[in-house]
């Protein structure tokens, strides 16, 4: 895994008709999400979801987009 840089994340619960799971996304890295049933549980996903998004950059000899600047 690849060590990830300081990413701004949103967390957030679903409402309970949607299953009340907790979301955490990357505003920076669209698609990549941790998903819980508590924050907790979503944040730590949410970490493993990131280094699996960023080592699929690095797999694709892609640079990942720089933390807190929007996409060119």
């Amino acid at each position: 895994m690849t060590a990830a840089p300081d990413y701004a994340s949103v967390i957030e619960q679903l409402p309970a008709e949607e299953g009340g799971y907790w979301v955490v996304s990357f505003p920076d890295i669209p698609g990549c999400l941790g998903v819980g049933d508590t924050a907790a549980e979503a944040e730590t996903d949410a970490q493993l979801a990131l280094a699996a998004c960023l080592d699929a950059f690095k797999a694709i000899d892609r640079l990942p987009p720089v933390p807190g600047k929007p996409p060119a």
